[in-house]
């Protein structure tokens, strides 16, 4: 039942992105149209826009302006037009001439001038705007001799595209301008506008009319002497062409599978092009394997090519066949076919997928991206990291370390916050500002320094640290080991770990005045906003094991709650206070005002982790994007509450009661605000096809039957009503609404696996089940005002929920 679960976090991602995109479209800017003064006022630090200066509305640029206005905004870029007064004294309205450009600036920084003569359309004003902010990342050649010396300086390192258009300017000129700007970082981009440049690299220019992309493979390159290998996009260059292309050339070169062709599905599939199994057995692996390789290498951006291994009598495949052809259209059945060399499977391709080499080159519009499958728009993702990296960052905020300066600064600092971060990947650069931000929040205190470590440049420095993904933070404190982060990649989760470091967890408590101010928030108010349970573990003197193994717990856990632990002589007295026998564990709710008291009888350092997990998880959350995959792991059906906003008190009323007299045992009860979380307006699209009347109650068997049921709409949700329609599921005398999918749905590459990246960054990815009974004691819930009025005697050692 796995692939319901997933089916249904898939569908989160998705319609999220999707959301997203639309907002963006919906909120494009025009041309502005300032004064003098008014723009000169509303200048931002950082902030880009194109400005240009007139006296004269009657202009066919202006039309053009208007035009590339939308565009540019996607980009960060502002596009404005400043009425020049007669009147005014200004370098850019004084003199006639002045008035014949456009103007690009960062913040009150001129970068360049352009004459309108250059920005003859909207293609050309988009194109020259793009290049020039893209000076230090698009190289531009006019002669083989530079660009060799740029194919020898990136052999080892990143592959070349190389870009011929036939003029600045040009539409083909913006599409490429348009992608680099997404893919800057991700390749070496090359432009050229020499003919003669593409005749010293062994290309025909005879039927080259508007442009032309040569994808060179030399990232795997290490010889010198070795030239890169050379893919041609042999399509017209529009934005989805090139953006086609170069997932293709990310793709992997050559698929092993052993399951029925039928059931195959990649990336090259989805983007409409077929796909080439060539069958082997074990005893000729090898040779198939160097074939299947050549023959993937011939057909890079034509169609994909598999090797399918037959060590399965399942698969229904003649025996005489040795190759597979798979098209894309749904439906079509598979040739199976016997051809006996490499040429003979690629003159099967070319001879059924014709390149169309006539298609008209259009103008990129951003709703052409919504047309594109699932593979396509994951990679939007990556496109809006890569437009934000255009921002200026503050960087000055944090120390750049290098090899020589890394080990001086650990040595030498109390406490060092190290990004590990690699400048050509996407989520190291979405990170990197939110790293800036949580270092700005915290400039200046707490005695901490923030520090980065660029491994694209220092790999020495990463490797010696463990460093194999990016982007990680390790937090350096003295005499003491390093702590790295695993929580969510937003500032929030961070600034959270940060400042939760500081105290070094478990704390030692020597008092039981100290406790209590442990217990009651006392003792570290100012961080008990930042984490609202403290735990405190109470062990005898004679408990050294036990209490060895808390602190080991304690120091897993550092970062994410607060532990401190008390073994002192009058331990009893503190036992006796709650109602426990020791060992124990004191879980003060900071925020209900209660403390929960819990029995560790013969618990090692990872049942107690375990137990402090599943004390914090809340016994009716509001469900998020972030938290859904904690309770997902508990396997329960889980028993939603959708509402258009936050709880009301009568909800709390009717739900709290059901849960505290443990009829909910065997579901997770949890609601859903759709404001905060709009993806859950999807969610009831899918199952009811329209949005029905809110709040409802929905309870969604994921696990087991995959079945989604729903609280009648003409009854009202109160505790009698909810408990006798669960009654009649269980009776089976109630029909689902609709029933989940059984089919098996992966994501189209491992990179595209968001659920496996989640887990590794969320903190509690362990829990899986609650401990076990023998494990896990529960004594009796306390209010802390009871305490403060001396109700402590003694009772029994059963749970009492707070009330």
């Amino acid at each position: 039942m796995s692939s319901r679960l997933n089916i249904w976090i898939y569908s989160i991602f998705f319609v999220l992105i999707c959301l997203f995109y639309k907002s963006f479209a919906r909120n494009r800017d025009t041309l502005m149209e300032l004064s003098l003064q008014e723009y000169f006022s509303t200048l931002q630090t950082g902030k880009t826009s194109l400005v240009y200066f007139s006296q004269d509305d009657i202009t066919v640029f202006l039309e053009e302006l208007k035009k590339a206005a939308g565009p540019l905004h996607n980009y960060g870029i502002s596009v404005t037009k400043v009425n020049c007064a007669k009147e005014e004294a200004s370098k850019y309205c004084g003199k006639e001439n002045d008035l014949t450009k456009a103007y690009l600036f960062r913040g009150n920084i001129l970068l360049r001038e352009f004459p309108t003569d250059t920005l003859f359309d909207v293609n050309a004003i988009i194109a020259n705007v793009l290049f020039a902010l893209l000076f230090n990342e698009i190289k531009y050649v006019t002669s083989l001799e530079d660009f060799e010396n740029i194919e020898n300086a990136m052999k080892g390192k990143t592959n070349i595209a190389l870009i011929y258009v036939r003029a600045i300017g040009t539409p083909e000129h913006r599409s490429v301008m348009e992608t680099a700007f997404v893919y800057g970082t991700a390749y070496q981009f090359v432009l050229t506008t020499e003919t003669a440049l593409l005749e010293g690299i062994g290309t025909e220019t005879s039927d080259i009319i508007s442009g032309r992309l040569f994808f060179f493979h030399c990232k795997l390159v290490l010889d010198l002497a070795q030239k890169c290998q050379k893919t041609v996009l042999e399509q017209p260059l529009t934005i989805l062409n090139i953006h086609r292309f170069l997932k293709l050339m990310d793709a992997p070169l050559l698929t092993e599978v052993t399951e029925d062709p039928e059931k195959v599905s990649t990336l090259h599939l989805q983007l409409g092009l077929p796909l080439i199994f060539i069958l082997s057995q074990q005893t000729t692996y090898e040779a198939d394997k160097k074939t299947a390789e050549i023959v993937a290498w011939r057909l890079l951006g034509k169609a994909g090519v598999a090797l399918l291994l037959k060590n399965s009598r399942d698969l229904n495949i003649p025996a005489h066949a040795n190759v597979i052809f798979k098209r894309a259209e749904e439906g079509v059945p598979l040739d199976f076919l016997v051809l006996h060399d490499a040429n003979s499977i690629i003159s099967l391709v070319e001879n059924n997928i014709p390149i169309q080499n006539n298609e008209p080159v259009k103008e990129y519009e951003e709703d052409d991206m919504e047309t594109l499958n699932l593979g396509i728009q994951d990679d939007q993702v990556v496109e809006t990291v890569y437009r934000d990296r255009k921002r200026n960052l503050p960087l000055e905020v944090i120390i750049d370390l290098t090899e020589e300066t890394f080990n001086s600064i650990i040595m030498n600092t109390s406490s060092s916050i190290i990004l590990f971060y690699a400048n050509w990947e996407a989520v190291s650069l979405a990170f990197l500002q939110t790293y800036i931000d949580v270092a700005i929040k915290l400039k200046g205190m707490y005695n901490m320094l923030f520090t980065r470590v660029n491994c694209g440049d220092w790999s020495n420095v990463c490797t010696k640290q463990n460093v194999t993904e990016y982007p990680v933070i390790k937090i350096f404190k003295e005499g003491e080991k390093p702590v790295i982060y695993t929580g969510m990649l937003e500032t929030e989760y961070l600034l959270k770990f940060i400042i939760l470091n500081r105290i070094s967890c478990p704390v030692k408590i020597v008092t039981i005045e100290e406790a209590e101010e442990f217990l009651n928030g006392e003792l570290y108010k100012e961080l008990t906003s930042y984490s609202s349970v403290s735990v405190l573990g109470i062990f005898s003197p004679s408990m050294t094991k036990e209490k060895e193994n808390f602190i080991e717990a304690g120091d897993h856990l550092k970062g994410y709650v607060i532990t401190g632990f008390y073994s002192e002589e009058d331990a009893l007295i503190l036992a006796k206070k709650y109602a426990v026998t020791l060992p124990a564990l004191l879980l003060a709710r900071h925020k209900e005002g209660k403390i929960d008291s819990i029995l560790l009888p013969n618990s090692n350092a990872n049942n107690i982790v375990q137990i402090i997990k599943s004390a914090l998880l809340e016994i009716f959350p509001e469900i998020t994007v972030e938290n859904l995959p904690i309770y997902l792991r508990l396997k329960k059906p889980l028993l939603i509450l959708f509402r258009d906003g936050n709880l009301s008190h009568k909800d709390k009323l009717e739900m709290l009661p059901l849960v505290k007299q443990k009829h909910l045992e065997t579901l997770i009860p949890c609601w859903l605000n759709l404001k905060t979380t709009p993806v859950g307006r999807g969610i009831l699209k899918a199952y009811f096809k329209h949005l029905p009347p809110l709040p409802l109650l929905i309870l969604v068997d994921l696990h087991l039957r995959g079945q989604v049921s729903a609280f009648p709409l003409d009854q009202t949700i109160n505790e009698k009503n909810i408990l006798l329609w669960l009654q009649r599921l269980e009776a089976g005398l109630d029909s689902p609404i609709t029933t989940l999918s059984d089919e098996d749905w992966k994501p189209p590459l491992p990179a595209y696996n968001f659920l496996s990246r989640m887990d590794a960054t969320v903190p509690y990815t362990e829990i899986a089940q609650f401990p076990a009974p023998n494990m896990l004691t529960c004594a009796k819930t306390i209010d802390l005002q009871q305490h403060d009025n001396g109700h402590s005697e003694d009772k029994p050692a059963i749970r009492k929920e707070a009330t």
